[in-house]
């Protein structure tokens, strides 16, 4: 008798944590196979910390075949879910396709940037949901203040040292705060023009920082930010963005090269075309984390709607902390239905409150209920991220402690382009690159791409859609007017 295969689909802190948690309930009495188009999982978490430059990028990876034995990874993203015929279809990074037959499935896409109709902001601006991001953001910051040291002009060299970021949740508000300290140390070594500072604009149309947190926590990291020249500007966001700048919603023109996009997230694209009721874009699902009417398909994480049993009439948040805690019970649900471990159970949580890290030793946490500001705020946050990193724990804690004592280096790598990281796309976790695939933004999209590589293997040229977003081709270079472009 074959064993049951279990597809799981996305490898964010839901997948992967279901992953390891089946595989140590099945122990090889059914097949997993994990579908992700990276070999490692990203600690979303301590990414502005990679953007600042205090961690390296492999710090915050956790590779998938090192970590989970007894899963079989396959390279890929997913463009198409047949919940009828039970198969999965994808793409691998060289384009080509395959597809992945189950008998219990696990969708864990999690979730993109999102984009809201502003006019300039998809062609100007840069998320910060992936790794290609955020080694962007820190070659292109680090150039933008190297450049302005060497402008005659006092308006050029302040519109190169202007950064704006747009949102003031978890993301945009961790951004602004180690990015500040990071150009403060750039513009040590590299004297601007008139004496000029690095300047650091943080908007948001909310009333407060942090508004899903406790306004306690919200204060504190609102007079951290201040204190350290930040400009945090509550009820504003973007009209419109220029290549030279944005225009805000009251009537200001900041001159900037640096729109980083923190506004929030969208569940993934692939979830629509899955066929079944969604609740703001998310797959619903009942508390065990399955699809109703469909058994044998669970849901969890970012592209899930699951209710909130301690609050009747609603569903958990997009949150990290709610993935990882979901990614465990859908393992523990999917090896009970195979008729392994523990029968099944509702997804239930219990808030064991925020750590929100500002950089240097400063902090915002309330663990347990308990507001904590400062030091002892910042060693929490950072014994959080230790505990909750299923790796890599002794390299973090060692860059940690070097970049305590020893200078930042501040140089640019040269690795990640402007054009490879756009911010309407639905693989934020791959750098695009020329002549390469690249996945759509929607279920229409995603279908044309599907057939527009079978048509390319069947030596038929593939028809041009409107999901269509070629990567440049080889092209001869020439220096461009300003180096943001690139």
């Amino acid at each position: 008798m074959s064993r049951p295969h279990v597809v799981i689909v996305g490898a964010g802190f839901a997948g992967y944590r279901a992953a390891r948690t089946l595989a140590r309930l099945t122990r090889n009495r059914a097949d997993i196979t994990l579908l992700n188009p990276t070999d490692y999982f990203l600690y979303l978490p301590l990414l502005p910390q990679v953007a600042a430059g205090i961690l390296e990028a492999r710090r915050v990876t956790v590779s998938l075949p090192g970590t989970l034995h007894g899963v079989r990874m396959v390279l890929g993203e997913a463009d198409h879910v047949d919940l009828d015929g039970r198969t999965v279809h994808y793409s691998d990074p060289e384009g080509g396709i395959g597809t992945l037959t189950y008998d219990r499935l696990v969708l864990c896409v999690g979730s993109v940037n999102k984009l809201l109709p502003i006019p300039g902001v998809a062609e100007h601006a840069h998320g910060f949901r992936g790794l290609p991001e955020a080694l962007y953001l820190r070659d292109h910051v680090t150039r933008q203040v190297e450049l302005a040291a060497t402008e005659d002009d006092p308006k050029a060299c302040a519109a190169r040292c202007t950064f704006v970021v747009v949102g003031a949740g978890y993301t945009g508000t961790e951004v602004a705060a180690q990015m500040q300290l990071l150009t403060d140390r750039l513009a040590r070594r590299h004297p601007l023009c008139a004496g000029f500072r690095p300047r650091w604009i943080l908007l948001d149309v909310a009333p407060r920082v942090l508004p899903e947190l406790a306004e306690r926590l919200s204060r504190t990291a609102d007079r951290v930010l201040r204190a350290r020249g930040v400009e945090v500007r509550m009820g504003t966001s973007v009209k419109e963005a220029t290549h030279d700048g944005v225009l805000l919603t009251d009537g200001e023109f900041v001159a900037s090269r640096t729109l980083v996009w923190c506004v929030g997230v969208r569940p993934d694209p692939l979830v629509e075309a899955v066929g079944q009721p969604l609740e703001r874009g998310r797959l619903i699902v009942d508390p065990h984390l399955q699809v109703p009417g469909r058994p044998e398909v669970f849901c969890c994480g970012d592209a899930a709607a699951v209710p909130d049993l301690e609050k009747p009439g609603s569903f958990t948040p997009m949150t990290a902390q709610h993935a990882w805690r979901q990614g465990r019970v859908a393992g523990e649900n999917v090896a009970a239905s195979l008729g392994v471990g523990r029968r099944r159970r509702a997804y239930r949580h219990r808030d064991l409150g925020f750590a929100v890290d500002l950089g240097g030793i400063q902090a915002a946490a309330n663990p347990f209920g308990v507001p904590l500001s400062g030091p002892a705020a910042g060693a929490v946050t950072r014994g959080y991220h230790l505990a909750a990193l299923p790796g890599n724990r002794v390299r973090v804690a060692a860059d940690w402690l070097l970049d305590a004592v020893l200078p930042r280096q501040g140089v640019q790598l040269g690795l990640v382009r402007s054009w490879s990281v756009p911010l309407d796309t639905a693989s934020p976790e791959l750098a695009r690159v020329p002549g390469g695939p690249e996945r759509a933004g929607g279920p229409e999209q995603a279908e044309e791409a599907v057939r527009a590589r079978e048509a390319e293997r069947d030596g038929e040229p593939p028809a041009a859609g409107r999901g269509d977003h070629p990567a440049p081709g080889p092209v001869k270079r020439t220096d461009p007017p300003d180096p943001a472009a690139e």
